[in-house]
């Protein structure tokens, strides 16, 4: 029965897909609801912004050691433990009553199941098909994570302003018990690794590292001086934890992460390439839509609707991208798609002003999600194509990590980006429209406070000065983020030239 599954049956792709896609979508759809929640659980924002942030960390901080779990407990039976346990979260958030349970249920308990389901997703399906059914296969899981987290603000807009946040967890729990109805449809594979061979040590001094680089970068807008500090001592117990490894394997003991990998440069380049990636993707859905909600004052359903092209050509192209392989190689059609993600960048960069609209965004968005199709659905199965299949457990995870780590990174550093350009769109767009106030630093400081706590325009209608001020401030540090992130799409148009040029085939 299993054979013909692994043959014929597209079964275990949906079942592990909507597992992709639930994670992923937990991780944005309730960035629209927290004025809601923090109503309905009487708490404040910072402590759902935490909560948010801690479920994003404690997930990548054991990505790593989930990876090697795979190993003695079994990927399928591994995946399995963690659609429960992710089951028991979403119901303890669904059924919160204050903001200490929302975190025990969302951020501690989804949080550690959705570190066990990630690596399985894509090492199930390395397992389950092969040749150009693979592809497929690794496209469509590959980029549901990217259109989960890209649909993320319309499902909460609708869940928010029609019902509650609290059906968004619930529809979730109806996917879990989907995936629980359907597991016997997804092959099993049986442990290579017994209890003994798990590195204690090695997960401890990762998941300390793992936790300090993520942390550190989620604070990097609050406290800049103390998270780069943070950024780097997590790098460094990174480094030891290298270090570690490579003495382990040496010693003749079974490593948690087998350094050698990171020799086969699809797997190097191919992680960093999806790690950027969706740093792009999350930093510019971040900037757009705080653009559409904090200057045209657009509800989370309507900025829902708006960023919706950007999901629809990023799944359209993430479907169509296999087909393409049979003529180009997975190397070329990445190559066009982060110079279309370029194109959709350069597009955007010109259209933010007071009098913008969803059609005046529309292209852009198409062409950039179009472009990060591309890349998403093809970056995974390059990735793998040279890793044998005794280590696809282990090269699962580092992309696995990547994603989870590009998904943390873009909403932090887009909000750096954010405050760098503001601070400097401010002397041109004063010294262009309010020459008399140039040197006048309190004039200054009111247009950045103004912005810092992104007032409705509305309200300074009757002072056109100051309105031409904060439309060219606007205008020029939306386009700067649009150029940095241009910017971040050419490091991987050059990242996806050094992947090795040639179609992977059955």
């Amino acid at each position: 029965m299993n054979e013909t599954i692994k043959e014929h049956s597209w079964i275990p792709l949906l079942v592990v897909a909507l597992a992709s896609f639930i994670v992923a979508l937990d991780a944005t759809f309730m960035n629209v609801s927290i004025s809601q929640v923090v109503v309905d659980l009487n708490t404040d924002v910072s402590t759902i912004q935490s909560t948010m942030s801690f479920y994003t960390l404690i997930t990548a901080a054991f990505m790593l050691l989930s990876a090697k779990l795979q190993d003695i407990v079994g990927k399928k039976k591994l995946f399995i433990i963690g659609t429960a346990l992710y089951g028991v979260g979403t119901f303890t958030a669904s059924i919160s009553s204050s903001a200490t349970m929302l975190f025990i249920g969302w951020a501690a308990i989804e949080g550690v199941a959705g570190a066990l389901m990630m690596p399985a997703t894509v090492s199930l399906i390395s397992g389950t098909y092969s040749g150009e059914k693979r592809t497929v296969a690794l496209a469509i899981v590959g980029v549901m994570g990217a259109v989960a987290a890209a649909i993320g603000p319309l499902f909460g807009g609708v869940m928010t302003t029609f019902l509650s946040w609290r059906y968004g967890f619930a529809c979730e729990l109806i996917i879990v018990f989907i995936i629980l109805i359907m597991r016997n449809r997804i092959p099993d594979f049986a442990p290579t690794q017994s209890r003994k061979d798990l590195d204690i040590t090695g997960s401890i001094i990762s998941f300390i590292g793992l936790v300090l680089l993520v942390l550190g970068i989620l604070s990097l807008s609050k406290d800049f001086n103390t998270s780069i500090i943070v950024i780097i001592v997590g790098l460094i117990a990174l480094a030891i934890f290298a270090f570690f490894e490579i003495r382990r394997k040496r010693n003749g003991n079974v490593p948690l992460l087998d350094m050698d990998l990171f020799k086969d440069r699809n797997l190097r380049v191919g992680t960093i390439i999806l790690l950027l990636s969706y740093l792009a993707m999350g930093g510019a859905l971040f900037a757009v839509s705080l653009f559409l909600q904090s200057v045209l004052q657009l509800n989370a359903f309507d900025t829902g609707v708006t960023t919706l092209p950007l999901t629809l050509g990023l799944l359209i192209f993430a479907i169509i991208a296999p087909s393409l392989t049979g003529k180009l190689s997975h190397k070329v059609i990445m190559a066009i798609g982060c110079i279309m993600a370029i194109i959709g960048c350069l597009l955007l960069s010109y259209q933010f002003r007071l009098d913008t609209t969803m059609w005046t965004l529309l292209p852009g968005l198409v062409v950039l999600g179009a472009g990060l199709g591309f890349i998403m659905a093809l970056c995974t199965d390059i990735s793998l194509s040279n890793i044998p299949a005794e280590s696809q457990n282990n090269a699962s995870g580092i992309n696995s990590t990547g994603t989870s780590l590009g998904e943390s990174m873009g909403t932090a550093i887009i909000g750096i980006i954010l405050i760098l350009g503001v601070m400097g769109a401010i002397g041109t767009a004063v010294d262009t429209y309010a020459p008399e106030h140039s040197g006048d630093e309190q004039f200054h400081m009111d247009v950045y406070n103004y912005l810092q706590k992104v007032g409705n325009i509305d309200g300074l209608k009757d002072n056109s000065t100051f309105v031409d001020v904060v439309n060219l401030i606007i205008q020029e540090t939306m386009a700067f983020v649009m150029q940095i992130t241009a910017i971040i799409m050419g490091i991987v148009f050059l990242l996806t030239l050094r992947l090795q040029d040639r179609k992977v085939k059955q």
